[in-house]
C-alpha cells in the first residue's frame, strides 16, 4: 500500500534527507566550526555559510503570519532569523550566545544555507524582544491545524519545526548522565549528548518511545470507536493511542490498550503507516 508522506503531519522534512559528508562546508562538524568563528566575528573563518536560526520557547517555534485574499485565512511561517539578527537580540538582553546553545537541523546545499535551532525557554526578556519584531511562539499543534495540508511547503515547514521541536525536548530531559549523575555536554552540534565524567563519558543519542493509535471500527455497522477525555474543547474526539509495553508487539499493544481504555475486545489488526511526532513515533493500526 503506497502511503503519500505529505498525508501525515510533521513528515517529509525537507533537512533530513541527506547528511553532507564530513569534508562537506555544511556537514554539523565544520557548520559548527564557521558557526562559532561567526559569533567571535573571527574574519579568518573556514568557510563562508549562510546560517538561518529558529528560537524556540517551552517547546513551541518562532513563527509570524500574514493574511490572505478569500476565505483561505492568514497563512504562518516559521521565524527563521540571521545570525546577525540573533547575536544583537542576544547581546540587547545581556545574554551569551555560544554555538554549543545552538542545535543543528540540517543544510540545504543550493543555497549554502545551515538551519540552527536554539532554546530561549530561560530567558524571558529575549521573548519580549522577539515579540516586538512582529513574531510570537506559537504552539506546534495550533500550527498544524492552521497548516495547508495541500501546500507542501507549508507542510515541509511543519516537519521541520517537528524536528526542532524532538530535539529541543530531549536535550532538555538529557541534561544529566543516567549512569553516574553528572552534567551532559552536546557533541557533534546537538545531535547527541556525553557525560562530562571523565571515568564514565557515556553517549547519548535521541530516542523515541514507540505509541500506537488505534482507529476501532464496527464494519458491519459502519461505525468507528472514538475517545474524549475531559480536557476537550465541545465536539472534539480522537482516536484511541497508547504507549508499547516492554517486550510488547505493536498489535498486542492495540489490544491492550483498547481493552483498558474501553473494555472491548478487538479482532483483527492492520497496519497502516507511520508517523514521525514531535519527540514520539506514531505507529497507525487500525
Amino acid at each position: 500500500m503506497f502511503v503519500n508522506l505529505q498525508s501525515h503531519a510533521f513528515a517529509g522534512n525537507p533537512l533530513r534527507f541527506k547528511t553532507p559528508k564530513p569534508h562537506d562546508p555544511l556537514s554539523p562538524a565544520l557548520a559548527l566550526e564557521t558557526l562559532k568563528a561567526q559569533l567571535l566575528d573571527d574574519i579568518h573563518q573556514p568557510f563562508s555559510l549562510n546560517f538561518k536560526v529558529l528560537p524556540y520557547r517551552k517547546g513551541s517555534p518562532l513563527a509570524s503570519s500574514t493574511s490572505t485574499d478569500g476565505d483561505l485565512g492568514p497563512k504562518w511561517h516559521l521565524g527563521w532569523i540571521t545570525l546577525a539578527d540573533c547575536k544583537a537580540l542576544f547581546s540587547a538582553s545581556g545574554v551569551e550566545l555560544t554555538g554549543d546553545s545552538m542545535v543543528y537541523l540540517g543544510s540545504s546545499s543550493e543555497q549554502d544555507v545551515v538551519y540552527w535551532a536554539i532554546d530561549v525557554s530561560g530567558e524571558n526578556s529575549l521573548a519580549t524582544e522577539f515579540v516586538s519584531k512582529q513574531f510570537c511562539f506559537v504552539e506546534l499543534r495550533t500550527l498544524m491545524v492552521a497548516t495547508d495540508w495541500a501546500d507542501e511547503r507549508a507542510m515541509a515547514d511543519l516537519a521541520v519545526a517537528g524536528h526542532a521541536r524532538a530535539l529541543m525536548e530531549w536535550h532538555n530531559i538529557s541534561r544529566f548522565c543516567g549512569s553516574c549523575g553528572e552534567k551532559t555536554v552536546p557533541m557533534e552540534s546537538g545531535r547527541r549528548k556525553q557525560c562530562s565524567n571523565e571515568l564514565c563519558r557515556r553517549k547519548f543519542y535521541p530516542r523515541v518511545d514507540p505509541v500506537v493509535i488505534m482507529l476501532v471500527i464496527d464494519r458491519e455497522n459502519d461505525r468507528a470507536l472514538l475517545g474524549r477525555q475531559s480536557r476537550f474543547v465541545p465536539r472534539m474526539w480522537s482516536c484511541l493511542a497508547g504507549f508499547l509495553e516492554p517486550g510488547e508487539s505493536l498489535e498486542e499493544a492495540v489490544r491492550r490498550e483498547t481493552w483498558e481504555e474501553t473494555a472491548i475486545e478487538v479482532g483483527e489488526v492492520m497496519y497502516h503507516s507511520s508517523q514521525p511526532w514531535p519527540g514520539i513515533t506514531f505507529t497507525t493500526l487500525v
